[in-house]
């Protein structure tokens, strides 16, 4: 039990960090309908930008750094959408393609950076909270601290004028259109916002493990993705916009629980991705298999009475 706490406590800290991601995800995909396939790239572009401001002694200007290289990642990638008339699955490869070779750039043509000897807003908080009964859990706060920001202001900016548009955006652009509203406007605004949580996301994961390499980012969408399917099996569409965003959270902390499980189980580091994968496809088909239930179990009954007739 004494070790299975501390193992906990890891599982919700990169719980609530990946659950930006899954918030990012939330506004493009849920929101505006955008599978936005950038986002590998987006992680590592706020990680390895977070990173080097920090490293030059700017631990809080780091986080408004990614953010703002967050922001620019989905202005291309909605650029290309709108601009371009580029499929939204295109777009989002071609912008993670090249976020590679920016990545590598960001990061002085090194495929890795660290930062142990590095200030960041983790040890400004360990210092506040060195006399407090939380101090060892500035990780925790920070994230929370983050999560709850975010989360706030995505459900209060959803409720505004253009939030309203972005929602709309994505259920029916024609509608949008009739109304005077520019769709191509709303999905730049989304996947703008979108970027910038995503990188917000890559730069506390970062200073969180002292530590930054080309692949941090890597898988980020899938792990996003199945979060956000299994926060909405919680908390679906019909239900309203905070306990959504409060599902989406949830589903990131569930997410990793599974990978606490796994790692519990001594499952090689190697099969995680295959985890990932699983659940994932076990998220989106359990609804179809439920629905095809009761025709199954009334093909079988059909089978079983045209049986006992025979006999």
């Amino acid at each position: 039990m004494a070790d299975l706490l501390p193992l906990l406590q890891t599982a919700a800290e990169l719980g609530l960090i990946s659950s930006l991601t899954v918030l990012a995800l939330f506004l493009s995909y849920s929101m505006l309908n955008v599978c936005d396939l950038s986002t590998d790239g987006c992680f590592t572009l706020g990680a390895a930008v977070g990173a080097v401001v920090a490293i030059s002694g700017h631990p809080y200007l780091s986080i408004l750094a990614a953010m703002g290289a967050g922001m620019l990642s989905g202005l291309v990638t909605g650029f290309l959408q709108t601009k371009l008339g580029i499929n939204s699955l295109l777009s989002g490869i071609a912008v993670n393609t090249a976020l590679y070779s920016v990545n590598i750039a960001v990061m002085g043509g090194s495929s890795l950076l660290n930062m142990n000897k590095t200030e960041t807003v983790f040890t400004r908080m360990e210092a506040h909270l060195a006399a407090t009964p939380l101090a060892g859990s500035q990780k925790l706060c920070v994230a929370v601290i983050a999560v709850l920001a975010v989360g706030t202001l995505l459900a209060l900016f959803l409720r505004t004028r253009l939030g309203l548009a972005i929602r709309a955006s994505g259920d029916n652009p024609d509608m949008v259109r009739s109304s005077s509203i520019d769709p191509a406007k709303t999905t730049l605004i989304g996947l703008c916002l979108s970027g910038s949580v995503t990188a917000l996301s890559g730069c506390l994961l970062a200073q969180a493990q002292k530590s930054v390499n080309i692949d941090i980012g890597s898988g980020m969408v899938t792990v996003a993705l199945a979060s956000l399917l299994i926060g909405g099996a919680f908390f679906g569409k019909r239900r309203r916009m905070p306990l959504r965003i409060c599902g989406a959270v949830l589903g990131a902390l569930l997410f990793r629980l599974v990978y606490t499980a796994a790692l519990r189980f001594r499952l090689p580091a190697f099969m995680l991705k295959f985890v990932a994968a699983a659940i994932v496809v076990l998220t989106i088909a359990l609804p179809y298999v439920k629905a095809q239930l009761p025709l199954i179990r009334r093909r079988f009954a059909q089978r079983k009475e045209a049986g006992d007739a025979e006999a």
